[in-house]
């Protein structure tokens, strides 16, 4: 076979397209591994729609008759558990050569996690219930954990430069389709018994399988084994200025995934049922917004991700300012306001997600890109937590004040954005 024919098979031609580069600079095993990595997170994606604590779990312990502490417990577990462990995961995975199985070994555990959550839905009542499915859920944020520090690795060393937002882009986009369909439904009343709502958890689980498959298959080389001696993460802290600034300005744009609840409560609909709607119309708003951003996000973090983090803490910060006007003019609690709000900062939400992981990739040093996704990852986590205490403490003011914190802080983390250095352009 002649090298043209290696470059231009199927794969990397449809590789090609997808990442808008010539067909001769993509080859047939990085073509079969962009689209592995598309398909492996698309159906990670959907499975995390399906499952989301905020909405889908809040319902159903709520239907189980759990306690509310239960609850009021889903989202710390998950994105405390999701980011905190990866300190205690990074120097181990650099001992191995291939990476790719911590993630698929974490997808599979996800998926198990999910499944167990279903069948405490189908068995269990009460406090059982409640704990059950938080003890699950803790499972699967730290499988989730593992996927988070072990990604970055493998995608840096399986698909080249300006070519990896448009991966995750994709991905996310074409999985907000699904969970488009799932918000509808749930909108609908369809979905307001326990039966359907338990089905689409277990679909989730079975994605999240589906998903380990099919990243198993990827051809990752060998990647030079570190010692594991637990020092790279603090000494990339200690010693990258450039870490340190970008930890600082994803910090200030945890605001982009804080402030939707407030948003919620702002629009002030009390009818009964309207908790159901709300949480579908924020689960829809985000999909639609992934749906219809995603890629673009992507394609323009490959171009330059810095210019897209500084772009999407301004529009973030736009979002909540005309949230804070439209209250003031007495209109948030109009039909249309509340969504349409969301809508905006969700686009925004999805321009951070796409950017802060184009950014972190670009900049890490090939051999120390599991160490800066840690480093990155757990101070988030500290700082995800400080950033939902001040939003709670200004909320004593009012929901007003938090969307007004939060909106500072979107537009500081977009200032700040514009001082990191250029990373794709290298």
């Amino acid at each position: 076979m002649t090298t043209t024919d290696i470059q231009h098979s199927p794969a990397s031609a449809a590789f090609a397209r997808i990442a808008g580069v010539d067909p001769d600079e993509i080859d047939a095993t990085e073509g079969r591994n962009g689209l592995r990595h598309i398909a492996s997170l698309s159906l990670s994606k959907v499975a995390d729609g399906l499952i989301d604590p905020k909405l889908v779990l809040s319902w159903l312990l709520n239907a189980l008759g759990a306690p509310g502490a239960y609850a009021g417990a889903l989202v710390p577990i998950r994105e405390a558990g999701a980011l905190l462990p990866q300190v205690l995961l990074a120097d181990w995975i650099e001992t191995l050569a291939h990476r790719k199985w911590v993630w698929a070994a974490g997808s599979a555990l996800q998926g198990i996690a999910a499944l167990a959550i279903a069948a405490a839905g189908w068995l269990l009542e009460g406090a059982a219930a409640g704990l059950a499915i938080c003890l699950a859920l803790a499972v699967l944020a730290c499988a989730r954990a593992a996927c988070s520090v072990s990604y970055k690795d493998v995608q840096g060393r399986t698909i080249a430069k300006t070519r990896r937002g448009a991966v995750t882009g994709l991905a996310g986009s074409a999985a907000s389709a699904g969970v488009v369909i799932f918000a509808l439904l749930l909108i609908s009343g369809l979905l307001q018994e326990r039966g359907p709502v338990l089905i689409a958890i277990a679909l989730a689980g079975v994605f999240w399988l589906g998903a380990a498959l099919v990243f198993a298959g990827l051809d990752e080389p060998e990647a030079e084994r570190g010692a594991g001696e637990g020092l790279a993460l603090w000494a990339a802290l200690r010693d990258d200025a450039d870490l340190r600034r970008f930890i600082l300005v994803r910090g200030l744009l945890v605001s982009t995934s804080l402030a939707p609840p407030w948003i919620v409560m702002l629009s002030g609909q009390d009818q009964e049922g309207a908790l159901l709607g709300q949480l579908g119309a924020m689960l829809l708003a985000s999909a639609a917004a992934s749906f219809l951003s995603s890629y673009v996000w992507g394609r323009l973090s490959d171009y330059s991700s810095r210019l897209t983090l500084a772009l999407s803490g301004a529009a973030a910060a736009v979002a909540l300012a005309v949230g804070l006007a439209l209250d003031w003019a007495g209109m948030i609690g109009a039909v249309w306001a509340g969504p349409a709000v969301l809508f905006g900062l969700m686009i925004a939400y999805h321009g951070v997600r796409q950017a802060r992981s184009t950014y972190l990739v670009d900049m890490a040093p090939e051999d120390s890109r599991t160490a800066y996704a840690a480093a990155a990852n757990t101070v988030i986590g500290v700082l995800l937590l400080l950033a939902g205490a001040l939003g709670g403490a200004l909320s004593i003011v009012g929901p007003e004040a938090a969307l007004a914190g939060y909106a500072v802080m979107a537009l500081a983390g977009g200032a700040l954005a514009m001082t990191l250095r250029e990373v794709e352009q290298m």
